[in-house]
């Protein structure tokens, strides 16, 4: 028995451990300011792209431009961004986006069908430009000659888009002219059911002289006050840049990565992103195209994120089109898979993704049939403990045994209670005689904590539980139980477990156990709701399961 308290103790202990230590990778110290003096946010040198991959590099590190707006003619850009830009707002059945004219940035986008909160049914904002900046950008540079970039103000036909019914797609065109020949036309394409915007950057070249440039896209924001929604006491969940690429997958890189170092490298199939709980935005290139990936750290506590194309010439009279794909939305793995290879990484399950994965793929499959997140979250649990059974009734064999002989255990500690050596020799005897071996509980145990950690994941990282109700009062599965009540019943069933369950001969030890269902309840409080419901029918299963081992072997020892 004192070797199986042990281990429970060490499992605890992992657990706790994997928690600080995903905490302290993405969160322990706060990101460094940039010591290097930066341009002024939005200037045309402040990071918009490193030079193109596939191409010699012209001689600055970006690309010089002449100043936007240096001809004349509808759709002209003009240095006066101020007076000229203009909103264009674009509603689709899944996103409203407002497209600034002034570099055709989104500086908006709220998801219609995911709520702030229960409380407050307004449209999740993920992009904006009030408050935490975070905007996408895209542009063009030029080598010698003008190019529309990020600051280049456009002409817009009208100031406001509907996916009409009936309708798949809705175009935004805008429009902008060098005034010597140059005319690009930039193109968002909003699909019906989707978080998918795809950009294009058409180039005329009308003029007598060739033109080349290429184009960038990128993710601009400033870390939030509160750098992550609070998913532990003391830890947050991640925000900040990622990328993938087919060689090193997954990667991070948060804001004190860009502060220190500036990425720039030439990736084939892959993305970058910023994301954060929940929630994401991407830049998707075209498919077997080389892109160069890059991070920057602006002025203002501002840092990007993005991808440029690798360089293209229009000869005069030609034309040509740069292509990327926006993403912009909610963490639903359904819809990440088939976006982009790689994309439903983002849903960050850590080391035991390949647990979590088809914990995951098993809840949603209930929920399919269910229709409810809360009863799903029920019956795979109750699905864990059918497909553990076997190892679980070992393990309450071992703990029933232990019972029946804590008598006898006593007594061997009041005789030889001085001598520690004594008394174990004496315990050994008694567990041989009884034919029980103490660690026959513990492995079944231990086998089941990464199954509990993968699931823990998966509960807190899938999106899909945001705001899904259960029943009564939990109308939202991720947030805390806001009466405690699954808390409190939480730790109720951790004291019934303590009561059914052999005590440890240590007094010390008693009174640690005695206190840990109100240390984990209190913790408990903050849980959120899906993840306390998962652990009160967890114990309430293990509660039922040892009392009938229990009852049986007391029927058997009355034979």
């Amino acid at each position: 028995m004192e070797n199986l308290r042990l281990v429970l103790f060490l499992a605890l202990g992992v657990v706790l451990m994997l928690i600080w230590s995903a905490w302290q990778q993405d969160y322990g110290t706060p990101p460094p300011q940039s010591t290097t003096e930066q341009a002024p946010a939005g200037s045309a040198d402040d990071g918009a792209s490193p030079a193109a991959p596939g191409a010699a590099a012209p001689a600055e590190s970006t690309p010089s431009t002449a100043a936007p707006g240096s001809g004349a003619g509808e759709g002209d850009a003009t240095t006066d961004t101020a007076a000229e830009a203009r909103d264009v707002r674009v509603l689709t059945d899944l996103l409203d986006v407002t497209i600034s004219t002034e570099g055709g940035t989104i500086v908006s986008a709220r998801l219609r069908k995911h709520p702030v909160s229960n409380d407050n049914p307004e449209p999740f904002p993920l992009l904006h430009r009030n408050g935490d900046l975070f905007v996408a950008q895209s542009g063009l540079l030029g080598r010698d000659r003008p190019a529309p970039d990020h600051q280049a103000v456009y002409s817009a036909e009208r100031t406001d888009y509907r996916l009409q019914e009936g309708d798949d797609e809705v175009v935004v065109a805008l429009r902008w002219s060098s005034g010597d020949g140059l005319t690009v036309t930039k193109r968002y394409i909003f699909h019906r059911d989707s978080y998918e915007v795809d950009l294009e950057h058409r180039v005329a070249n009308e003029s007598g002289t060739p033109w080349q440039g290429y184009q960038y896209a990128q993710l601009r924001r400033t870390p939030p006050e509160e750098e992550g929604n609070i998913l532990l006491i003391g830890a947050r969940s991640y925000t900040g840049g990622v990328i993938y690429s087919p060689e090193e997958k997954y990667e991070k890189f948060g804001f004190d990565d860009m502060a220190e170092t500036a990425l720039n490298r030439d990736v084939r199939n892959g993305w970058v992103a910023m994301i954060q709980h929940y929630f994401l935005a991407a830049w998707i290139p075209p498919r077997d195209t080389t892109t160069r990936f890059y991070t920057r750290a602006a002025a203002n506590s501002q840092y990007i994120i993005g991808l440029s194309s690798p360089w293209q010439t229009v000869q005069p009279g030609g034309s040509t089109v740069f292509n990327e794909k926006l993403f912009v939305g909610p963490k639903e793995q359904d819809r990440l898979e088939q976006v982009a290879q790689g994309l439903e990484l983002t849903v960050d399950y850590g080391v035991l993704t390949f647990i979590s994965g088809p914990l995951f793929w098993l809840l949603n499959l209930i929920h399919g049939v269910v229709g409810n997140w809360g009863w799903a979250i029920v019956l795979l649990t109750l699905g864990i403990k059918i497909v553990f059974y076997p190892l679980s009734e070992t393990s309450y064999r071992s703990m029933a045994k232990m019972r029946k002989l804590q008598p006898k255990m006593q007594q061997l500690k009041e005789r030889f209670g001085d001598d520690k050596q004594k008394m174990n020799q004496e315990l050994m005897q008694l567990y041989q005689k009884e034919k029980i071996n103490p660690l026959a509980g513990c492995l079944p145990i231990l086998i089941q904590i990464p199954v509990f950690i993968a699931l823990y994941w998966v509960l807190l990282e899938s999106a899909e539980l945001r705001a899904a109700p259960w029943i009564l009062w939990i109308d939202d599965l991720s947030v805390r139980d806001p009466y405690f009540v699954l808390p409190l019943l939480m730790a109720l069933s951790m004291f019934i477990q303590q009561r059914i369950s052999p005590a440890p001969m240590d007094p010390i030890q008693q009174k640690v156990m005695m206190a840990l269902p109100v240390v984990f309840g209190f913790f408990f409080l903050w849980f959120p709701a899906g993840l306390v419901l998962y652990w009160v029918v967890n114990n309430s299963l293990s509660i039922l399961q040892q009392w009938l081992i229990n009852r049986r072997m007391e029927a058997q020892g009355t034979k």
